[in-house]
């Protein structure tokens, strides 16, 4: 029998590869709906919104160099606790920057398979979790992992960056 499920977008099959060549056996899932936000994901998902990984690009003031802030879907990124960890001021990146810079649009950027070298951390917060979802390249692409397993697949360094979104 036929395998029946679609085949999943280009950006999405990047990031399977990545992640396979750093032995992590998650599926990718292509979702209906759009998983744009961590809202969107976790209603799509069916778990609650912190088990989402939101991956927000910011670029340090001083060095212009990319960095991956990854929080989880009901915090928010503090600037000054990433500033105060990366070393320089920092400022959130508008969309085609972010798109140059990862190779990703916002509202589907991945934390691994970037286009370039990004400088990751990730809120410390999320190792506690023994299930997260992360976007997978797309708006409708997401793939799962551990908390525990976060800083090795992503680089990542984990420090306390992030509070928790007013609402």
């Amino acid at each position: 029998m036929a395998d029946e499920r679609p085949a999943l977008p280009r950006a999405a099959r990047r990031v399977a590869e990545v992640l396979a060549g750093r032995g992590h056996g998650g599926q990718i899932r292509l979702l209906d709906a759009s998983a744009r936000s961590a809202a969107e994901a976790a209603a799509a998902l069916g778990v609650s919104q912190q088990q989402i990984v939101k991956s927000l690009i910011f670029h340090g003031s001083r060095s212009s160099r990319p960095i991956l802030a990854l929080v989880g879907g009901t915090n928010r990124v503090d600037p000054r606790l990433l500033e105060d960890h990366v070393g320089e001021p920092v400022e959130r990146a508008d969309a085609d920057w972010v798109r140059d810079q990862t190779g990703f649009s916002i509202g589907g950027v991945p934390p691994v398979g970037h286009a370039a070298t990004l400088r990751t951390v990730a809120d410390s917060a999320l190792v506690q979790f023994a299930e997260l979802w992360a976007a997978a390249g797309t708006p409708h692409t997401v793939f799962p992992l551990r908390g525990d397993e976060l800083a090795r697949l992503t680089g990542a360094e984990l420090a306390p960056i992030a509070t928790r979104a007013p609402g």
